[in-house]
């Protein structure tokens, strides 16, 4: 798979989502990842590297201390893609509107205002 639809797939969970949104603040270990979660550390492991395999996540060594770290490289490429898509949307939503200023304008066939 190409890059951004490995990210996708990888941000279609919502405890990898959930995840992602606490590493944002900053670092933290799997015990700390895992404890707002109703599931085994190993189960939380399985998450971590299917974020480290997209490269949303990179996890350190320093002593015994394994901190996971977000990678927010990958999101920057969702991002451009979806830019795309919010341009499209906002000259739709623009042409709506100065479609409805022109009907608001016109009046209808009786000579009133609308």
């Amino acid at each position: 798979m190409d890059h951004l639809s490995t990210t996708f797939a990888t941000l279609a969970d919502p405890t990898r989502r959930a995840i992602l949104a606490r590493l944002a603040v900053g670092e933290a270990t799997v015990n700390e990842l895992a404890a707002p979660f109703a599931m085994s550390l190993p189960a939380v492991s399985k998450h971590l590297k299917v974020l480290e395999h997209a490269g949303l996540i990179t996890r350190g060594r320093e002593a015994q201390w394994r901190p996971c770290r977000l990678e927010a490289g990958p999101l920057k490429e969702v991002a451009g893609w979806l830019e795309h898509y919010r341009r499209f949307w906002d000259d739709s939503f623009d042409r709506m509107a100065d479609y409805l200023k022109e009907i608001q304008t016109k009046g209808d066939p009786d000579g009133r205002k609308n």
